[in-house]
């Protein structure tokens, strides 16, 4: 197993870590702190799996569905753990997650006909806004200057989904087309 796929699985192991260590003791910054550096942690290795794959062409199959399959875990179990937490609406976590599903599904019918949807930059915005999001939510200092923050940058997220799922629908409605012949 290369490097990469190893990031890769870290950064799943990671993910029961760090939800226990965040519902275990809530409102304990110290064990917040914790559980914000894993997260931080975990997606440092997604960022850094990409590149060295990518540099030394380490790109396998296992890494091409472990790596997107791993994003959506680490971020779709931090947005659960902030609804069991009362910080974030579930509505929103549903919206956010179901765009994941949606554009997963999108890839794989393209996937079918050879045809490869790469990120967008709204993709990219939308994920990067998300991660700090959630970096913010789960320290959840004190100061209502961060929980300001936090709402923003969820209000910011959550426009941002809806924005790449448009945009991705969009771009690719050939997809779609070519999905009524399946």
């Amino acid at each position: 197993m290369n490097l990469p796929n190893k990031l890769t699985l870290f950064r799943v192991i990671l993910i029961p870590f760090f939800v226990a260590i965040l519902l275990i003791r809530p409102h304990d910054m110290t064990w917040r702190l914790a559980a914000d550096f894993i997260f931080i942690i975990a997606s440092l290795t997604d960022m850094l799996d990409g590149k060295i794959a990518r540099k030394y062409n380490l790109v396998t199959n296992f890494g091409k569905f472990m790596d997107p399959l791993a994003d959506k875990l680490l971020v779709s179990a931090a947005m659960i753990c902030l609804v069991e937490l009362k910080q974030m609406p579930s509505w929103v976590v549903i919206i956010i997650i179901s765009r994941e599903f949606i554009i997963s599904g999108f890839r794989l019918i393209a996937a079918t006909d050879g045809i490869v949807i790469a990120a967008s930059y709204w993709g990219k915005f939308k994920t990067a806004f998300t991660m700090v999001m959630l970096i913010v939510m789960i320290a959840n200092f004190p100061h209502p200057f961060f929980h300001l923050a936090g709402d923003i940058l969820m209000w910011i997220s959550l426009a941002l989904t809806v924005v790449s799922l448009v945009d991705y629908m969009a771009k690719n409605k050939n997809v779609l087309k070519d999905a009524d012949e399946i």
